[in-house]
């Protein structure tokens, strides 16, 4: 046998061993089920040593509550009638990650008033920065306030979005006051030093429907003392389509996160705040819609 040979035949064993084999039943990695948005953020965030509020929101320093309902908390709308935000990328992510980062925040810009801008001098601005986890304030905090995108788990489209609207003022769906409507907590699955994570907010929700897919919405097992038992159950039917002829996903939105914005022209002097899907500041209203 020649050399030439001998190291053809080395190189082919070396190629098929690099290809894992393929059991039958199993799935390839780009055919796993897909990952709700909420246990990408819980498992990114473990471990962080942010103090966070619902599992990715940063405890507020400047204000006594959960709550952004007063005007400093407010990103101001110009008189061209847009809502501007300026911005700050960190160096360290790569042109891809970057790319999905900008994508995110584009997505607002053409179906609302809001418009990120790169930062110049602002003094208010929002830094997105490779912190420990996912997680951001609740509307404005005044200066430059840190969106965490970490570069090893929450690097992905639906999970920036996200946290972007937290940043504008968002809260969760599953804490809107009507929850106890739509969905039951299953608090007997939850941790006891995790309960407070399910704890109702104080929001204004103008008679707009419970969002089961919103983006800000829970997946059915976040805070589960036992893997894949559901802490949060739709009600009174489990397997409720939403919307029509879809069984519902909790907090797996699809498409592009779900982040399609009907906006409806509302009183520009109203300065309310509420859950999702539905938020009004003094910007115009839009609503959160699957598409």
């Amino acid at each position: 046998m020649t050399p030439y040979v001998s190291l053809l035949l080395l190189l082919l064993l070396g190629l098929s061993q690099a290809q894992p084999v393929k059991e039958e039943g199993s799935k390839a990695v780009d055919e796993e089920a897909p990952v709700d948005i909420s246990t990408r953020i819980l498992s990114s965030n473990n471990g962080s040593k942010q103090i966070l509020l619902e599992g990715d929101l940063v405890a507020p320093k400047s204000r006594n509550a959960m709550k952004c309902w007063s005007q400093s908390c407010l990103w101001p709308k110009g008189s061209n009638g847009l809502v501007v935000i300026p911005y700050t990328i960190s160096n360290v992510y790569d042109g891809w990650e970057r790319q999905i980062i900008e994508n995110a925040m584009q997505s607002f810009h053409s179906t609302t008033c809001i418009r990120f801008v790169p930062r110049t001098n602002e003094y208010d601005y929002i830094m997105v920065e490779n912190g420990d986890g996912c997680y951001s304030s609740l509307g404005k905090e005044g200066y430059g306030q840190v969106l965490s995108i970490n570069r090893q788990g929450c690097v992905y489209y639906g999970v920036v979005q996200h946290e972007i609207m937290h940043a504008l003022g968002f809260q969760h769906e599953q804490t809107r006051s009507d929850r106890d409507y739509y969905v039951r907590i299953n608090w007997e699955n939850i941790y006891s030093d995790m309960a407070f994570n399910f704890y109702l907010q104080d929001t204004n929700n103008l008679n707009t429907p419970y969002d089961y897919g919103s983006i800000m919405h829970y997946g059915r097992t976040a805070f589960s003392m036992y893997n894949g038992v559901e802490t949060i159950t739709p009600i009174p039917d489990p397997h409720i389509d939403w919307p029509k002829g879809r069984h519902v996903l909790l907090g797996h939105p699809e498409g592009q996160s779900a982040l399609w914005l009907l906006k409806t022209k509302f009183s520009s002097n109203t300065n309310e705040i509420m859950s999702p899907p539905l938020i009004l500041l003094n910007y115009d209203m839009f609503t959160i819609k699957l598409l």
